[in-house]
């Protein structure tokens, strides 16, 4: 058993949050129990600053964040002691950007449509109508989900064939592709892992000796599960588990919220938390 502090990073779609309904409140009493603890609880989503702020204060949690796919990290001022390296002041934040600025990626994929004459559409081309439509989101939670700062989540349309060449085209750009169900989120050269080392790293001097739990349920969590102490995964919707070869990986039974309360409970039982 490993000693020291606790920081937990988790997902949200599909881990915390219903995969159907986005709700997040059967993991409420879980939560207070580890606020209790003050266990440090790290959002590290695919979701937008918006998005991720709106959870934050329906869940009473203001610990750090991760965006966007490990886009940049939100660092509320003053919650680590000590300055911070490559920060940038962004309203109550300091910001480590570690992603690509969403208008460059807009434009890298604008002259892939054109170049390639292969129609696909991006938030940025939707209203928050037809994010709302395709996603299942409400009108307020898909508006938030345009406010994208970092990457770009896009649907493809034609054949196989066709994706596969879209596909294609974006890495030979020096773009990074994850796929969620039918969307794909387009980014730069980062991923969740780099994000939640510099963090992890940022909690040892904040906090010494450090026990890191990782909580996700698809393959766009590997480079997330892979950088802590103790990775978790859930079961999908579909209520398989994603196949993912990664040592020391614990499965727990229950779809999203459910398996993330089970995990909870687990680790509080076993006192490993």
């Amino acid at each position: 058993m490993m000693q020291g502090r606790t920081v937990i990073f988790t997902d949200l779609d599909g881990t915390l949050l219903d995969p159907v309904t986005y709700s997040c409140m059967r993991a409420l009493p879980a939560l207070e129990l580890l606020r209790q603890k003050r266990i440090p609880v790290v959002f590290c989503s695919a979701k937008t600053r918006a998005e991720q702020e709106a959870y934050q204060t329906r869940l009473h949690i203001f610990d750090p964040f991760i965006v966007e796919n490990g886009g940049a990290i939100f660092i509320p001022q003053g919650y680590f002691p000590f300055p911070l390296e490559r920060a940038k002041v962004v309203d109550r934040y300091s910001v480590i950007e570690l992603g690509m600025a969403y208008a460059d990626i807009r434009a890298i994929l604008e002259r892939i449509r054109s170049e390639m004459r292969i129609e696909f559409r991006g938030f940025g081309d939707m209203s928050p109508e037809e994010v709302a439509m395709g996603t299942g989101l409400d009108r307020e939670s898909a508006w938030q989900a345009k406010q994208r700062e970092y990457d770009e989540t896009v649907k493809l349309k034609g054949n196989p064939e066709e994706i596969e060449r879209v596909l294609g085209a974006i890495a030979e750009a020096g773009l990074h592709y994850a796929q969620g169900g039918k969307y794909y989120d387009i980014m730069g050269p980062n991923d969740k892992g780099r994000a939640v080392t510099i963090l992890i790293n940022l909690f040892r001097q904040k906090l010494g000796l450090l026990k890191t739990v990782g909580i996700g349920d698809s393959l766009n969590d590997l480079s997330m599960l892979s950088v802590v102490n103790v990775p978790i995964l859930v079961q999908k919707g579909s209520g398989e588990w994603e196949s993912m070869d990664l040592p020391r990986l614990r499965k727990v039974q229950g779809i999203g919220p459910e398996g993330w309360v089970r995990t909870v409970e687990n680790l509080l039982q076993l006192s490993q938390l």
